[in-house]
């Protein structure tokens, strides 16, 4: 079905009017309430980044206007604004990819292409929302941390190889520190299990070999998401 001519076209149609920068505005503040909703979704946030995606559509959309149609100085200026925030403070790759879904509305609206401009959102947002609730791009459930405490004495060296080969699939030695003034060693381990739990003869097995000394398991920390 054709969409009709006035929904695609341009609603400031070369110079912006009063009434053609107001109607504007007022969708780029709607579709920021919208972007700070999907970003707060299902994520831990902070209420200054939440209240800046809410405005910055309306900040770029005033910025590409008053450039009257000089679309490279407009969207330099903008983003030259929306990226003060990560200067001094690592932002997740939530947080960007939410400010520049918010300037491609702001973009788009300050074109006065209002339909584009709630399409992109209805479209990319509800993918992102569909994105958070569902499994896509999470590690497997059957990863964990395993700290185990030795005596300065024992060479940790292949010392549990056999125990790592019966009950898991993978492991990795990430770090080794000395503890207590030097007697005694703990070595960091990846592992991946061979099922989703902790098999209790696994840890009474670690426990004989290391002399009874701590051993710490945990899910598996996860640091790379600053970008």
């Amino acid at each position: 079905m054709p969409v009709p001519d006035f929904l695609t076209q341009s609603v400031t149609g070369g110079a912006p009017t009063l009434g053609g920068m107001l109607l504007c505005t007022v969708c780029s503040l709607v579709f920021g309430l919208a972007v700070a909703f999907v970003y707060m979704f299902r994520n831990k946030h902070s209420k200054s980044l939440a209240v800046t995606l809410a405005l910055l559509p309306a900040t770029v959309q005033i910025v590409i206007m008053l450039v009257n149609g000089n679309i490279g100085a407009g969207v330099a200026v903008a983003g030259a604004f929306s990226l003060v925030r990560f200067r001094s403070i690592p932002g997740s790759a939530r947080d960007i990819g939410s400010l520049f879904f918010a300037m491609a509305l702001g973009l788009a609206t300050g074109m006065g292409y209002l339909f584009y401009a709630f399409l992109f959102l209805l479209i990319v947002g509800g993918a992102h929302m569909l994105l958070s609730v569902s499994r896509f791009g999470q590690g497997g459930t059957d990863a964990r941390v395993l700290r185990i405490t030795i005596p300065e004495n024992l060479d940790y060296d292949g010392m549990f190889d056999d125990l790592f080969e019966k009950y898991t699939r993978g492991t990795e030695l990430n770090k080794v520190k000395t503890t207590n003034m030097g007697s005694l060693y703990e070595l960091t381990y990846l592992v991946r299990l061979k099922g989703a739990s902790i098999p209790k003869e696994f840890m009474d097995e670690l426990r004989c070999r290391n002399g009874n000394l701590g051993i710490l398991v945990s899910c598996e920390q996860r640091t790379r998401e600053e970008l």
